[in-house]
């Protein structure tokens, strides 16, 4: 039974996920919200007297997008990586996306590491709203309609495959990239156009939107050549991306990398799915 808990940072998500627990009971210590006009739990005024209040720290998903300060945009202060580890000592440490480094901060610690996004739960659902988000910006940024266009997905994980099927209901015109025999099957299975890894150059003309989910360089310079320049290329990845940005810029490409996209389209939501996964990770503690 979750009874307390600090939350640390974060967007607008963890802002109603306080809000949400708070109203079913849950004692509530927030730190680096002081931005936020309807504030709930207990704010406190120290890092420490948030960390030291409960044995479950919920920090940002994802937690840091610089590797040195957690996301935190409705703090006063920056809140730096390497202050909340060395505070969380002893304690249940729960973030999103948590990079290599921080995990080697840890290193030595008694901290139990819970990242979310490796919640198989909250990775699924959150690929919900990140495949609404990515649509939203290509109706936005076209000047067609998503039925009838050419839209090439790279990569068939959760989000590929979320968005393949949302973007085929919209009738359009489905070609999905992939690396592995199996995906490449289940792409022509579900009835879109299957794109091998080494093929890749061959399917980037004609092609009203390209939309990458996978979090390493794809679309390089030598690639990015043969896209039209009407092309409206969207990087869902996180740092650094699936698209070589200075490679965009150079050749005057359509270009939109959307990050954090569920906290952003659906703060509610997310949080809602937030809100089930940790519970599911108590009652597994």
């Amino acid at each position: 039974m979750l009874k307390k808990i600090s939350i640390i940072g974060g967007d607008f998500r963890l802002v109603s996920l306080a809000k949400m627990l708070e109203e079913e009971g849950v004692e509530i210590y927030t730190y680096g919200m002081e931005k936020i006009e309807n504030k709930y739990g207990i704010s406190c005024t120290s890092l420490e007297e948030a960390i030291s209040k409960s044995e479950i720290i919920v920090a940002p998903i994802p937690l840091t997008s610089n590797g040195e300060t957690i996301n935190a945009p409705f703090s006063e202060n920056q809140i730096l990586v390497k202050d909340i580890i060395e505070k969380v000592d002893g304690k249940t440490f729960i973030a999103g996306a948590i990079r290599q480094d921080a995990y080697k901060m840890m290193e030595g610690k008694n901290i139990q590491v819970i990242d979310m996004l490796k919640r198989e739960e909250l990775a699924v659902l959150n690929a919900i709203a990140t495949a609404e988000g990515a649509i939203k910006i290509a109706i936005e940024e076209t000047m067609k309609t998503i039925h009838g266009s050419n839209i090439l997905i790279l990569g068939f994980g959760r989000i590929g495959k979320v968005l393949s099927n949302m973007l085929k209901g919209m009738g359009a015109n489905v070609s999905c990239e992939a690396r592995k025999n199996a995906d490449l099957a289940w792409i022509k299975a579900y009835g879109y156009n299957p794109v091998p890894l080494e093929k890749l150059n061959e399917n980037l003309e004609n092609k009203d939107i390209i939309i990458n989910t996978i979090p390493y360089v794809v679309l390089d310079e030598s690639n990015l050549n043969k896209v039209n320049k009407d092309t409206l290329i969207i990087d869902l990845a996180s740092n650094p991306g699936g698209v070589d940005r200075q490679a965009v810029k150079k050749q005057k490409l359509k270009f939109v990398w959307a990050l954090s996209i569920p906290g952003k389209i659906a703060p509610i939501t997310s949080a809602e799915y937030i809100k089930d996964t940790l519970y599911n990770v108590v009652e597994e503690l």
